[in-house]
């Protein structure tokens, strides 16, 4: 599809365009056109009125799936863990019809079999890499977009593990779907990323993204915490229990589902703040936009231990004298499903909606 905004590839993800001016002072930077952003584009790109331009850029857009037609994939890495033979296998699977399609193929210079790729150290693959294909479950997908984001590069995921609300190709369709992408059809899906960072006498002394979610969790000990939360420097609430999940939409399906939290649509751009077992009934999970900031300061209570971890892994201690800080990171991560991709389908599929509970022949069909 030719882009109607002259010199510029841009479309949208949800509710963001996200554009890149070749020759540009500042291409390959990703901008976030709202308000001002929309002006500056209007006046880069040579048109008269912000509605012009906006006009101009659902015309490029069309039905989504134009990025797909205008981005080519040289070098592709493959991503798994590879003393796992489920997924093993289909690494070496994949890399030998990458290499048949003249692919560039890029592996993690550790890994512990003879895999058909040209080895690099982990730290570089996104730097070499114009897609990333991660094979695994959710864990292996959280891994590779903590490499991807920083390089802007998207990520594909093939679904070895459990749920597997990230990695939606299964090993069955894996070599179509990456056909299908190598020909350009695939929708590009941009997803919200959080930064903390924890605050030890007034200076940064800790920080971590996460993709699905930052968790304040007691450590050490079978006390509760106590702690409060500011919401855009507004005191929201103290709060009494294991700790508290502030989840991305993506990450709304991770650990806040199980503590009764909602489920947020990926596209919107908002954080659900989910009380871990609270002491109090009434303390309930809340969703607020993801572009105010959140506070977390743990009390004081005798012989209780608080810990931060991103994404699982661990930013370190939280002392009543630390401060945690959310915010959105002003990245993002981005994803790409091959044709077919359905976000609604995949919920049903993993939790298994619309099936009958009640019949025990083993059908899945739901009852009148």
């Amino acid at each position: 599809m030719q882009s109607a905004l002259p010199g510029i590839d841009s479309w949208v993800t949800g509710q963001k365009v996200y554009a890149w001016w070749p020759g540009h002072k500042s291409a390959e930077r990703r901008l976030f056109l709202r308000n001002g952003g929309w002006r500056r584009l209007a006046r880069d790109a040579g048109f008269a009125t912000i509605a012009a331009c906006t006009a101009a850029a659902a015309t490029t857009v069309g039905d989504g799936t134009g990025p797909g037609s205008r981005m080519h994939f040289k070098t592709i890495a493959v991503l798994g863990r590879d003393e796992d033979p489920r997924v093993s296998e289909p690494m070496l699977k994949l890399a030998e019809h990458l290499r048949r399609a003249d692919i560039d193929v890029i592996a993690d210079s550790t890994e512990n079999f003879e895999l058909p790729a040209r080895q690099v150290n982990e730290n570089s693959l996104a730097k070499q890499a114009d897609l990333i294909i991660a094979i695994g479950g959710d864990g292996t997908i959280l891994h590779a977009a903590r490499l991807a984001f920083q390089r802007d590069v998207p990520l594909l995921g093939v679904n070895r593990g459990r749920l597997g609300f990230l990695a939606d190709v299964t090993p069955a369709e894996m070599l179509e779907s990456v056909d299908q992408v190598l020909a350009g059809n695939f929708s590009l899906e941009s997803r919200l990323l959080l930064q903390a960072e924890r605050l030890r006498g007034g200076r940064v002394d800790g920080h971590a993204f996460a993709l699905n979610d930052i968790v304040l969790q007691r450590r050490e000990t079978g006390r509760m915490v106590d702690f409060e939360t500011r919401v855009a420097s507004r005191f929201v609430n103290a709060h009494s229990g294991d700790g508290m999940i502030v989840a991305t939409p993506t990450g709304s399906t991770a650990y806040a589902l199980s503590c009764g939290g909602p489920i947020i649509e990926p596209a919107l751009d908002a954080v659900a703040l989910v009380p871990i077992c609270p002491h109090t009934l009434s303390d309930r999970p809340i969703v607020v936009p993801a572009s105010l900031e959140i506070e977390v300061r743990v009390l004081e209570r005798a012989n209780t231990k608080a810990e931060v971890t991103a994404d699982g892994h661990t930013i370190g201690e939280l002392t009543p004298d630390d401060r945690l800080l959310i915010r959105d990171a002003g990245q993002r991560v981005r994803l790409i499903h091959p044709p077919g991709y359905d976000y609604y389908g995949i919920l049903r599929s993993k939790l298994h909606w619309g099936r009958d509970s009640r019949r025990r022949d083993g059908s899945d069909t739901a009852g009148d």
